[in-house]
Order: C-alpha cells, then structure tokens, then sequence
C-alpha cells in the first residue's frame, strides 16, 4: 500500500514538474516572440547591386525597419540566378532576423528547370507579403540596326543565330521570356546569362551583347536617357508602367505572349506564425505608404501588400505558367 501511495505520489509530481516546465516554455515563447525584433534583420536580396530587386530591398528596407523597430541591413548574395541567396535563407535559423525577397526566378522557376536544385521553395519557405509586379522589357544596344520588334525580327532571320541576348540569369523570368521569344518567332540568338540584371545591362551598353530582356526597373534610366533602345514589354498589353513602349504580346504572331516579375518577402519555413505575422504586417504598412507606391512605380514595380495567403495562391498559379512555357521551349539548366 505504501508503494502504491508512493508511486501515485511520484506520478502526481511528475505531472506537476512537466505543468511548470510546459507553463515555463510557454511563458519563455510568449515572452522571445513579444520581444522579436531585439537586433538587426537581414534582409536577402539574390542578385548583385543594381538590378530590380536590390532596387526594391533598398526602398522598402529602412521604412520596414522603422516599423519594425531595428535596422534592416540588405546584403546581397547574387549567383546561380538567385538560387545561392535562396539557400543562404533556407539554411538560416528560423527566429525572423534573415528574409528573402524573393521573386520567380529563384522561388519557381529554377527548380522547374533544374529539379536537382537542394530546396524546394514550397517547402522550405514560407511566404510573408506580397510586395509586387513588374514588366520586363527587350532592350537593344544603340548600334544594333532595329528599332521595333518587326525589325529585330527580320534581321534575326536574316542572320541565324548571329544575335545574342542577355539575361539575369538562368533560369530568370528574363530567361524564359527570351526563349519564348525564340520559340514563338522561330528566330535563333545566343543566351548569355549574368549575375544579375545590371552587369547584363553594362555589357549591352558596351555592345558586347546585341540585347538585353530586363526588368523595366533596372533599365528605366538608361531607356529615359536614350543610352539603350527598348523595343517592346514582355506582356500581352501595354504597361501602365511604361504605356509609349509596345507590348510583345500585341506583335504579329507573337499573339499570348505574357510575362512579367513579381516579387515577395520569404522566411524560413519553420518560422514561428507569429513572427511572420509582425513581418507582414510592418510590410503591408510599408507597401501600403502612398509615398513608397510612389517610389516603386517610379522602378517599373507596381507595389501589392498582399498577405502570405495571397502570395501563395498567386504562386500556385504562376507556376503552372512557367511550367507550361519551361516545357514548350525545352528550357534545362546550363
């Protein structure tokens, strides 16, 4: 009888200890997520300096801090078209301090064409906002002897394969648009990927490239400036971004043409709800502020501030997209 007491008596104070130890957690949870953020946030931009998204991590990066209450630091780890500033977010801790933003280059795109690729951003990731769209646009150094889709055409014709066009990256929406382009006009050019939109951009402004498919934020200088010639956006109607360009979609046999960049804030996956909510809200304040719609429209971005869940179908969507244009013009990884 008294072991049995003694043995009740033990699992009643077992049961007290893991109480106390679940209340105590519970407390010490509550207590780190109410203090998040308590140091500076990193904010990953996959592309080098200069492109659209280091463009639009450096507009939104210190209003998002001030609503945050820390710095938010941009660092910018550019390669394999967008997939090693990917990982560098995927393998991070889970605590909130590193956001991706990300776009479908590296979120969608890559793992289509490359499924050996280490993460799979649907399941790694977990998205936060939805910061917004943009057009690309098809540029041409200033000696190239074109000044509309027509005639781009007619000279690729003329000449097999002599033109050469540069992009992001592989496996970049400004990738796939330009192999669209190939397969839908049944022209041949040569892919040159970059590290990112503007070394593409210099290289066609000292015409070591004949073209450039771009984000009309990176190129929205050198076009307002004359230094490069835009021929047409990547869309099936004009951008109200850039209404006096052309858009492919709207060319003779180039009927459907429609692709455009979008962009979003990304976490690791197993980041706590509740954190990501603080990052989504401070970011839908931010994208909501008339002065930073102001900002990114004037980059070519047309700003959003959809919640995670919006992202997330409009990702499902997108990547149907993709799929379908992936498959059609037998895009692989180089």
């Amino acid at each position: 009888m008294n072991n049995r007491n003694q043995n009740l008596g033990l699992t009643a104070w077992i049961a007290r200890t893991l109480r106390r130890v679940a209340v105590g957690l519970a407390c010490a949870s509550t207590a780190a997520l109410a203090a998040y953020p308590d140091k500076p946030i990193t904010l990953v931009v996959p592309f080098a300096p200069g492109g659209s998204s280091d463009i639009i991590g450096r507009t939104i990066s210190q209003p998002l801090a001030e609503k945050l209450g820390q710095p938010v630091v941009v660092e910018n780890v550019a390669g394999a078209g967008g997939v090693l500033g990917t990982q560098r977010v995927v393998r991070a801790v889970p605590d909130g301090y590193t956001i991706l933003l990300g776009s479908g280059s590296e979120i969608l795109i890559n793992k289509l064409i490359n499924p050996a690729i280490a993460y799979d951003a649907s399941r790694d990731l977990a998205p936060v906002v939805f910061v917004g769209t943009g057009p690309m646009v098809l540029l041409a150094k200033p000696s190239l002897p074109v000044n509309n889709i027509a005639e781009l055409l007619q000279l690729a014709r003329s000449k097999p394969g002599a033109l050469s066009y540069g992009s992001a990256g592989n496996g970049t929406p400004m990738h796939v648009a330009g192999e669209l382009l190939k397969m839908r006009a049944d022209i041949s050019m040569t892919h040159v990927p970059y590290r990112g939109a503007a070394p593409a951009l210099v290289d066609l402004l000292g015409g070591q490239i004949d073209l450039a498919v771009s984000t009309l934020s990176a190129a929205q200088t050198y076009i307002k400036s004359g230094r490069l010639k835009a021929l047409a956006t990547t869309g099936a109607q004009p951008s109200e971004l850039a209404p006096s360009l052309p858009a492919m979609g709207a060319q003779p046999g180039l009927s459907g043409f429609d692709l455009n960049v979008w962009f979003g804030l990304f976490v690791p996956a197993q980041t706590p709800p509740d954190v990501v909510r603080k990052i989504e809200s401070a970011a839908q304040q931010v994208l909501s502020d008339p002065a930073i719609r102001a900002r990114l429209s004037e980059h070519g971005i047309s700003a959003s501030g959809d919640s995670a869940d919006g992202l997330r179908k409009f990702m499902a969507s997108e990547t149907e997209k993709y799929r379908a244009v992936v498959k059609a013009a037998h895009i692989t990884a180089q």
